[in-house]
């Protein structure tokens, strides 16, 4: 089924949790708060250009089409964008804002987007500020923090991306990469125990063996197996990994691998399966830095994302993206971009919030004691 039909079902399944909000003063400091009822667009515009640069980190251009959103951005409004950490993972990201909260350089993250379970921590810590785009009522309440600390921007299914001049039967199970003819074949998309994406994947890994979003464990055993056999490459995947042949299957992210097949164009031919045995989704949020440099240019570049041009961007780029019922409703989605969502054989699984926390917490802790090998 295409991902979009599990739109409404993300609104059911993905609880979040409310948060006191801070009224206050400026930016620059934890609790900053940032909100369009106070300025209108063309004011923002203009103080989003008096700053004149934006600090993005941890996106790749082939992710969810960021690289269209980054030069879209910078040719609409003529702000200058640092990209730091590209391949950086969401914990890097969290890091980023801590290492820098009283670092206005370049070096200092003004947005984010993180894996769901990132942003009430986020919150927690206090690094993160409040802000509410123009389309705020779009985005589902269950997939967003109601006083407007983060927020939900797209989701896709766990997948398996395979390069099939390498592979030449290709993987369509978590129970198929098992098989000796994978042997020194498969790879996550990350560090398990930083990554999202390779949270995730071991997650998906725990469904198709027996286990629950309530249980992980099945997850980590089966990653143990893998390893054991010779399958598993400890090598963190990425599109030049998997075109070399370094990582010819790798677990990612729908989007990722189905930009990466168009990236390629062929070479080498990329095939990308949702594998049958686990339909597993997965949600990643925006939010502002509390001590972001460029607050207004920050605020800006949510807007940008979440208005029809910035959503059709990360449609383009096979992302789910929030506002997806919405602009539906209002026939802003081109009937092209529709039919390019990828297709899975099972129903969606979409965690909750509660699920997110627990399992990561269980991941992390678990992949050095029962896989005990490092994926860097």
């Amino acid at each position: 089924m295409s991902t979009h039909r599990s739109l409404t079902r993300l609104a059911g399944l993905i609880v979040v949790g409310a948060f006191a909000f801070a009224a206050c003063s400026s930016s620059g400091s934890a609790t900053a708060s940032l909100s369009t009822s106070t300025s209108s667009m063309d004011a923002l515009v203009t103080a989003a250009k008096a700053e004149g640069a934006l600090t993005t980190i941890a996106l790749p251009h082939s992710w969810c089409n960021y690289g269209e959103a980054l030069t879209g951005f910078t040719t609409k409004y003529g702000i200058k964008i640092t990209e730091l950490n590209p391949d950086g993972s969401s914990s890097q990201e969290i890091d980023a804002i801590k290492a820098n909260t009283s670092n206005p350089g370049p070096q200092a993250p003004d947005v984010i987007d993180v894996g769901l379970s990132f942003g009430p921590q986020a919150v927690t810590d206090k690094l993160i500020t409040p802000y509410k785009v123009q389309t705020w009522a779009d985005i589902p309440d269950s997939a967003k923090d109601a006083t407007g600390y983060w927020y939900g921007d797209y989701f896709g299914l766990m997948s398996f991306e395979t390069n099939t001049a390498v592979v030449k039967n290709v993987p369509k199970s978590f129970k198929d990469l098992l098989d000796p003819q994978y042997k020194g074949q498969v790879a996550l998309s990350g560090d398990p125990t930083q990554s999202n994406q390779a949270i995730s994947a071991v997650w998906a890994a725990a469904l198709a063996n027996g286990g629950t979003l309530d249980n992980v464990q099945p997850g980590l055993d089966y990653f143990k197996k893998l390893n054991d056999e010779g399958n598993f490459v400890p090598v963190i995947a990425k599109t030049a990994t998997v075109a070399s042949g370094e990582t010819p299957i790798r677990l990612t992210w729908t989007y990722n691998g189905l930009g990466d097949k168009d990236s390629l164009k062929g070479n080498p031919a990329v095939e990308v399966a949702v594998p049958t045995d686990a339909t597993f989704g997965g949600m990643y949020v925006q939010a502002i830095s509390a001590y972001a440099p460029h607050p207004n240019a920050a605020r800006l570049w949510e807007e940008y994302l979440y208005s029809d041009e910035g959503q059709l961007i990360w449609l383009k780029g096979y992302c789910n993206p929030i506002r997806y019922d919405a602009m539906k409703a209002a026939n802003k989605i081109p009937a092209d971009l529709a039919a390019k969502l990828p297709v899975s054989s099972g129903t969606t699984v979409l965690p909750t919030l509660d699920q997110i926390t627990a399992a990561s917490a269980a991941i992390t802790k678990g992949w050095p004691t029962t896989v005990g090998v490092t994926v860097k």
